[in-house]
């Protein structure tokens, strides 16, 4: 079993920036990728940033040029780097992790609101 748990988030203006972080715990020695997927209210879950183990990227069409991910594959953590956030961006951000037996494992989130 994998456990992933995200911490940051919060509130900010719109143009402003904002960190949020997970950590991987547990069996991970499968895991080949982790990633950020979000979610706003009445929305499908779309994906953010995904990070595999050798440091390849990918980013959904939204973020790319404001949203940086980056892993740390010695302290089994990813983070998000969001800058010149907009209002749209406001959802809950879901950690994943990623097996490369097919398991995925997500963590239960952590709200980012974007307001003035």
């Amino acid at each position: 079993q994998v456990q992933v748990r995200e911490s940051g988030g919060g509130l900010v203006q719109p143009g402003g920036s904002l960190r949020v972080s997970c950590v991987a715990s547990g069996n991970i020695s499968n895991l080949y990728a982790m990633g950020w997927y979000r979610q706003a209210p009445g929305k499908q879950r779309e994906l953010v940033a995904i990070s595999g183990r050798d440091d390849s990227t990918r980013y959904g069409n939204s973020v790319k040029g404001r949203f940086t991910i980056s892993r740390d594959n010695t302290k089994n953590t990813v983070a998000l780097q969001m800058n010149n956030l907009k209002p749209e961006d406001t959802a809950v951000y879901l950690c994943s992790g990623f097996e490369e037996t097919g398991g995925i494992y997500w963590g239960q989130g952590t709200q980012v609101t974007v307001s003035s």
